[in-house]
């Protein structure tokens, strides 16, 4: 066995122990810091599928973005576990079935890529790229061409390069205007985002910025001279005896 199939498996073992604690832990916090545990060895696997752009992403979105996000709204929010646990097992059959399906539609649509007749498709990505190639007239081409690391695939070039590379000259050349319309999508949606929380409400106490720059001390402060000593208080007299 190798280091390879070493790691693999480490990282595995790792991924099904934190993805199981996600789903028993009684503590919400917990159960989010395990999910943060489960990504990080997700992006272990895919680094060593050589999907350095997935692994990469992984930990930058998921780990650095939407988990942190998830673990503050827990901690605000002082879930009561009590009240979230009641009807459990009333439910259970109905999220048992879903379960199921969907354990059914994913095997269905996974288990065509571990068939042992299906080729196997390289991980690292290439750009191809049309251009005639003429046979070798001697070996000294032949160098040439493996120190530049191209290989002669018919009537094409093929230039193994990294995934990343590779995501990238497509994103920005062919798919350049998508990815566009996509930034001003989520530009539009944060605007929005935004606006909502800062529209007026009745129901809900907001404070007004500008008076709060423009306030003074001497508008909220009042200053009184007092004696250092108080006077002494004078006696109470003394009630009147009856004969």
């Amino acid at each position: 066995m190798d280091v390879q199939s070493v790691l693999f498996y480490g990282f595995s073992a790792v991924l099904l122990f934190a993805a199981f604690r996600v789903i028993t832990a009684r503590n919400p916090v917990h159960a989010a810091l395990y999910l943060v545990l489960a990504f990080f060895q997700a992006s272990g696997v895919w680094m060593l599928l050589q999907a350095e752009f997935l692994s990469i992403a992984l930990v930058l979105v998921y780990v650095g973005a939407v988990m942190v996000l998830f673990l503050f709204v827990v901690m605000m929010l002082d879930i009561n576990i009590d009240s979230i646990r009641q009807g459990f097992w009333n439910h259970f059959p109905l999220a048992a079935t879903v379960g199921a399906v969907i354990a059914l539609e994913l095997a269905a649509v996974l288990l065509g890529g571990f068939r042992a007749s299906q080729p196997r498709v390289s991980p690292i990505a290439t750009v191809v790229t049309p251009v005639a190639v003429s046979a070798p007239d001697s070996a000294a081409s032949g160098a040439a061409a493996a120190a530049s690391q191209v290989a002669d695939v018919g009537h094409v070039v093929v230039a193994q390069v990294s995934n990343t590379k590779a995501l990238g000259v497509l994103l920005y050349t062919e798919y350049l205007y998508p990815v566009q319309v996509a930034a001003l999508i989520l530009l539009v949606a944060l605007i929005a985002a935004i606006a909502l929380t800062l529209r007026a409400r009745k129901d809900t106490k907001t404070q007004d910025p500008s008076q709060q720059v423009r306030v003074k001390a001497r508008d909220r402060v009042s200053l009184v001279k007092m004696a250092a000593v108080q006077p002494a208080a004078e006696p109470a007299p003394e009630p009147e005896k009856q004969a």
